[in-house]
């Protein structure tokens, strides 16, 4: 029998990094630096990758592993693994399918799917793409609060049943590798971008041949070119109680790295908080999130379901994060990795690789159950 050269190409790929490189040979640099970089040093994009490689978890041995639930409840909800699709701008960028290939994946395996304000694919074409799909929208707090106010309803009117709030973003990071790869959005055709297109020539032809890419949502509201420009370094907790006034739904805010500013959303309203540090895109040398979580988790986890996000690789690293108390962890990078490796394929290869991985490492550690996976489980060397 014979298969695809996409799918040999993705059954290669054991772990998230091999998907990692696969994403950097078929896509031109600019792109792959986009998804894969973070702002100023890098720092906090390190660190927090350390801070999960010096993870250790404690085994057990003796017990009956046959049968292992990697399910949870996600905002009074069944779900298929402690896994949530974090919103991602620009995603038509990386793969042509974009936003609908990855929603699509997300539906198919039971798991929630976040799209970005700055996402190529409109509210509306997002849910015809996945109608049955768990779908959330993220919103960023735009200078005209009307835009806002406008997102949040489409959003409602179409079915999403949670809105994430993203709150550090008062202005955007300092992103070197895109600065000096002179990366414009869309990608211009100049003359280093044609040679490097020139080693990615089915990457090119889709990116030309189709639809050209937009921040769909906000084609009322100004489009692409003043995404940036619209972030609102104004917002105070008042502009979150008037989005939690507005929103009927669950609300879930992003970017919280302190147990104050945990406890300040939590008492505004928030069903639930990302612990994030915008995965090393924002503010450069930020805390580590798998770090900070014990202590938000024992400050607000009895108010509010606490996630985290940021630099998670592997399995294991969800395993870590939900014995150190998260509800479930969101990833970016490593479903853009497999969208870009082989498109919707890919990013079901990334949920198979992920899945593996919990459900081996939580045979291995001794746990049958997510429930089992407590704090002295887990310890940081």
């Amino acid at each position: 029998m014979q298969t695809s050269p996409v799918a040999r190409r993705l059954q290669g790929a054991q772990t998230i990094d091999d998907l990692r490189e696969i994403a950097r040979r078929r896509t031109p640099r600019a792109v792959f630096d986009y998804t894969d970089g973070a702002a100023g040093a890098e720092e906090s994009l390190r660190r927090s990758r350390a801070v999960f490689d010096s993870v250790e978890l404690i085994p057990r041995v003796l017990r009956d592993v046959s049968d292992v639930d990697v399910s949870t409840t996600i905002l009074e909800r069944k779900q298929s693994l402690p896994l949530i699709f974090a919103p991602t701008g620009f995603t038509r960028m990386m793969h042509h399918t974009g936003e609908s290939a990855v929603v699509r994946a997300a539906s198919r395996a039971g798991l929630p799917y976040a799209l970005s304000t700055m996402g190529t694919t409109s509210i509306e074409d997002l849910a015809a793409a996945a109608p049955d799909a768990r779908r959330w929208f993220q919103l960023y707090l735009w200078r005209d609060r009307e835009a806002s106010r406008d997102f949040a309803e489409r959003a409602d009117a179409n079915g999403y049943d949670t809105l994430i709030l993203t709150l550090d973003t008062p202005v955007s990071g300092r992103r070197l590798r895109d600065l000096r790869n002179g990366m414009t959005i869309p990608p211009t055709l100049r003359a280093r971008t044609v040679i490097d297109g020139a080693r990615h020539p089915h990457w090119w032809f889709n990116f030309l041949t189709t639809e050209p890419l937009e921040f769909a949502s906000l084609r009322s509201w100004g489009g692409t070119g003043s995404s940036v420009s619209n972030l609102d370094p104004t917002a105070t907790i008042a502009d979150l109680e008037w989005v939690r006034g507005i929103w009927p739904g669950r609300l879930v805010v992003k970017g919280i790295q302190t147990v104050d500013d945990a406890r300040l959303v939590v008492d505004a309203g928030a069903d639930g908080i990302v612990i994030s540090n915008h995965g090393g895109r924002q503010l450069d040398k930020a805390p580590t999130p798998l770090e900070t979580l014990p202590a938000i988790v024992d400050a607000v986890g009895d108010r509010s379901e606490v996630f985290i996000d940021g630099a998670v690789r592997s399995g294991a690293d969800i395993i870590a994060a939900v014995a150190l108390g998260a509800r479930a962890v969101l990833i970016g990078r490593a479903y853009l990795y497999g969208l870009m490796a082989g498109g919707g394929a890919g990013v079901d290869r990334v949920l198979d690789i992920l899945g593996t991985e919990m459900v081996n490492t939580m045979q291995l550690m001794g746990v049958t159950s997510l429930a089992e996976l407590t704090p002295d489980r887990v310890r940081l060397r």
